[in-house]
């Protein structure tokens, strides 16, 4: 898998455990202390996070962070 598809299929699954878990990007970004700005980028694969802030969003959203990798 080359690093493109990767942030593409990363950025779907983050969005899919967000409305999964019923909750708004605003309040994702919030739980997560990160950027709501940043969040939507994440997303749609314009931003590629690091380690530190995926470990955010799946403490964010009450997953391993080996969930975040489910693609």
């Amino acid at each position: 898998m080359d690093e493109k598809l990767f942030y593409e299929n990363l950025g779907k699954r983050i969005k899919y455990l967000r409305e999964n878990a019923h909750l708004t990007q605003e309040k994702l970004a919030e739980k997560s202390g990160i950027s709501l700005d940043y969040l939507g980028k994440i997303e749609v694969c314009i931003n590629k996070p690091g380690l530190k802030t995926l470990l955010k969003i799946s403490n964010a959203l009450e997953i391993p962070i080996k969930s975040l990798f489910d693609f």
